[in-house]
């Protein structure tokens, strides 16, 4: 298998344990140089994303600045549940909690009802404290939904085998197909975290997230997501003579390997790189043992979805909720058009010097 400020002064509440017990739960805010016992907790509970690893905090205080507070609930002095916040002060829009910005998943991990409410309620007060009016949840369900609702917004899943050898056996012969023609196109699949391969890399998103006319991050996040997650992190890439056409970073937790990026320079679509390029990720994950492959988020119906389903993968629900002085409700889906579209439309537009200084200075404040 591949290698992978001071805590604050406790809350505490009670719960009722078996035989009617009491038992004292403590609400603790945990330093972010103090991850061990955080992050053993996290990689052991059987809903965390390597998100909610204490590296997510320490890579988006590095790059962007924004304050990461962490809050984990205590049994008996043993950690039984947990909740990453992020501080980010937006221009004009003040500041938000957001669990977590950046990716899809976050919210609470807990061991009991109880631990999670007090890890909320806590949450609460921070934000009463600090003048904030929402937090961000991003949870997802436990389990698959095959029959998702068009346009509902989901991760995509594939149960993982035991070796490269039986999961290329599980596709289906179309599959297996595009596959072998990437790498008789002469498309190879390689990785390694280099600073020459990170700039490969880089450069390929910067022309993607130009063509999708979105902002993109800056060279600084990826350099500190590949340094914060250490042996918990991959870089792939596919290249065409000697020139790197796509790309991608796995982050890894528990049993899990999960994909936040991936892109391929759609001029070499026909060669199919991007199917070399998943292809590699996930012999990597099967022949070291995980047993989960997670694609990220899609909206069911759309195209990147139907990418996804095409490798066997399947849906799981995203329960994004806000928190607000009212209490917890669902975040409504957001769907593309209107002003959306248009700012998409301009960002296309402006020159590719222009999109990537600009891209890094907006993106810090986009939590998407």
């Amino acid at each position: 298998m591949w290698s992978f400020a001071p805590s604050r002064k406790p809350r505490s509440g009670c719960r009722v344990g078996s035989g009617g017990s009491i038992s004292v739960l403590q609400i603790e805010q945990i330093s972010l140089d103090n991850s061990k016992d955080w992050d053993a907790y996290v990689h052991g509970h059987p809903t965390a994303s390597p998100y909610h690893l204490m590296a997510w905090g320490q890579a988006v205080q590095r790059a962007y600045g924004h304050e990461a507070v962490y809050l984990a609930a205590k049994e008996k002095g043993q950690i039984c549940g947990v909740l990453p916040l992020v501080s980010m002060r937006v221009p004009l829009l003040g500041a938000q909690f957001c669990s977590l910005p950046f990716c899809d998943l976050g919210g609470v991990l807990a061991d009991s009802d109880a631990a999670r409410q007090a890890l909320i309620t806590r949450a609460g007060e921070l934000m009463a404290a600090r003048g904030i009016r929402h937090t961000a949840l991003r949870h997802s369900e436990r389990e698959t939904q095959p029959d998702a609702a068009a346009g509902s917004k989901v991760r995509m899943l594939l149960p993982l085998q035991s070796s490269a050898d039986e999961q290329f056996q599980q596709f289906k012969s179309k599959l297996r197909s595009q596959v072998r023609k990437a790498g008789k196109n002469g498309v190879a699949f390689t990785e390694g975290s280099t600073p020459a391969r990170r700039q490969q890399f880089y450069q390929v998103m910067q022309v993607n997230m130009h063509q999708l006319g979105s902002p993109v991050h800056s060279r600084r996040w990826f350099d500190a997501v590949l340094d914060a997650y250490g042996d918990q992190a991959r870089l792939g890439l596919v290249e065409f003579e000697g020139q790197t056409v796509g790309g991608a970073i796995i982050l890894l937790c528990g049993a899990t390997v999960t994909v936040p990026w991936a892109s391929t320079l759609p001029q070499f679509n026909r060669l199919s790189p991007n199917m070399l390029l998943y292809w590699g990720l996930l012999s990597l994950a099967a022949n070291s043992g995980y047993k989960t492959f997670d694609f990220g988020r899609s909206t069911v119906g759309e195209g990147t979805y139907r990418f996804k389903k095409q490798w066997g993968a399947e849906p799981v629900p995203l329960q994004w909720e806000q928190l607000t002085a009212d209490g917890l409700a669902p975040i409504p889906g957001s769907e593309g058009g209107g002003m959306r579209d248009k700012v998409a439309t301009a960002w296309q537009k402006l020159p590719p010097a222009v999109v990537n200084w600009l891209g890094p200075i907006l993106r810090r404040y986009i939590s998407l």
